[in-house]
């Protein structure tokens, strides 16, 4: 998706999971060359940020970013912890039945899709100007299946 100075893609590990799966929600970011966004720590700056809304049945880790590049700034004299070009922003991501009827009801209900939402904010600056910061929506779709019950055929069971 093209957002206000950056490209935006969203990618999943898994696209199907069962209830104890664990996936990566992947935020991959391109900028335009000269362009940069404040890595989370700075300080009188609005650094890029991914965050994701809670869902029940969801676990979700921090998020993870790279590793920043500091970058001088002539104009300011000052040293700043930043992102350029290409970089990935992930996140862990675990479905869990939150209580144990949930577990009960993941061994034999019939599969759901939910959705993973969120938005990423960040403030974009090239060499002689600093944008207005802005967010950007975000959302993952992940296709739950129950728990399989059925046993092994007979001709693959171990004995």
């Amino acid at each position: 998706m093209e957002a206000p100075h950056l490209r935006l893609t969203l990618t999943q590990s898994d696209l199907i999971v069962v209830p104890g799966s664990r996936i990566t929600l992947a935020a991959e970011i391109e900028l335009p060359p000269d362009v940069h966004v404040y890595s989370p720590g700075v300080e009188g700056y609005k650094p890029i940020q991914l965050t994701l809304q809670p869902l029940s049945g969801v676990e979700l880790s921090a998020p993870t970013y790279p590793s920043t590049k500091v970058l001088y700034s002539e104009a300011i004299h000052e040293r700043v912890p930043v992102f350029e070009g290409k970089f990935r922003i992930t996140q862990y991501v675990t479905v869990v039945p939150s209580k144990t009827q949930d577990v009960v009801r993941s061994l034999v209900s019939a599969q759901k899709t939910i959705s993973i939402t969120g938005e990423l904010k960040y403030q974009a600056c090239d060499k002689a100007i600093c944008y207005p910061p802005t967010s950007v929506p975000v959302k993952w779709q992940l296709r739950i299946l129950p728990l399989d019950l059925k046993r092994s055929p007979k001709a693959i069971q171990h004995k």
